[in-house]
């Protein structure tokens, strides 16, 4: 297979930097590009780091965006008039600008997932089974932990794992979503998701999922390690997205899950 002409957006951050390193050791991969919103005279790897222009990624096959959603939709404007493939990691996107991808997703192909961890996709899939089959008995909440520089809560996975619960239950997700609490002990249980965010340390990422009945609680959690999980999660959805054709994508297509 020919490598892909990568181009990683926000490359001084850190996922940036772990999706450079990781790509640095996969051999599907050449990296072409590095932007960053602000203009820099740095280099990495010898390559100097542009600003999201035309002719930034003018070189590139496909680009990992791992930013803010403002730096995101600069990129995917750039990335229509190329027609290139773009992975999205970025998370904190509303309502409206989830439906703004989508209708970009009718002329380019997008991957794009609140969490890039093939374990936490499954944990979503194991969500929804568990949503489904445990009914309207049981209340649910949910509980992500994040290093103390994450800005954004819950974090994007948390949402994921909340969609996860809605698609069983058959619900609209943003009719379900409850209270958001930051850095509580501890917090209810609801008819509606609720979800407690805490920013400590620098913990990399742990989520988790209850579901409780007046006689019983069930658990799904998830803990991340290495950061390096989520950036060879973005190389294989990279790589996967690179033959596709236009429309939005997840993880989920990527693992094939039903």
């Amino acid at each position: 297979m020919k490598k892909i002409n990568l181009a990683v957006t926000g490359c001084l951050g850190r996922m940036g930097q772990q999706i450079i390193k990781s790509a640095s050791l996969n051999k599907n991969f050449k990296l072409v590009t590095f932007t960053e919103s602000e203009k820099t005279d740095e280099k990495i790897k010898g390559i100097r780091i542009e600003q999201n222009t035309e002719q930034a990624f003018k070189k590139a096959g496909l680009i990992i965006d791992f930013t803010v959603p403002k730096c995101t939709f600069e990129v995917l404007k750039i990335a229509l008039k190329l027609k290139k493939k773009v992975v999205i990691g970025t998370t904190g996107f509303t309502r409206k600008e989830e439906g703004l991808i989508k209708s970009f997703s009718k002329k380019i192909p997008i991957l794009k997932a609140g969490n890039m961890s093939l374990g936490i996709n499954l944990l979503m899939y194991l969500t929804e089974i568990a949503s489904r089959s445990l009914g309207k008995n049981f209340l649910s909440k949910i509980i992500e932990v994040h290093h103390k520089h994450k800005n954004d809560f819950p974090s994007g996975t948390a949402l994921m794992l909340g969609k996860g619960i809605a698609v069983g239950k058959n619900k609209n997700f943003y009719n379900l979503i409850g209270k958001k609490y930051l850095n509580k002990k501890n917090f209810p249980y609801g008819k509606k998701i609720n979800f407690n965010s805490i920013r400590k340390g620098e913990i990399i990422g742990e989520h988790e999922v209850k579901f409780s009945s007046d006689k019983e609680i069930i658990t799904l959690n998830h803990e991340a390690f290495d950061r390096a999980l989520y950036s060879e999660g973005a190389l294989s959805a990279a790589k996967w997205l690179f033959s596709k054709k236009a429309g939005l994508y997840s993880m989920r297509d990527l693992m094939n899950f039903k």
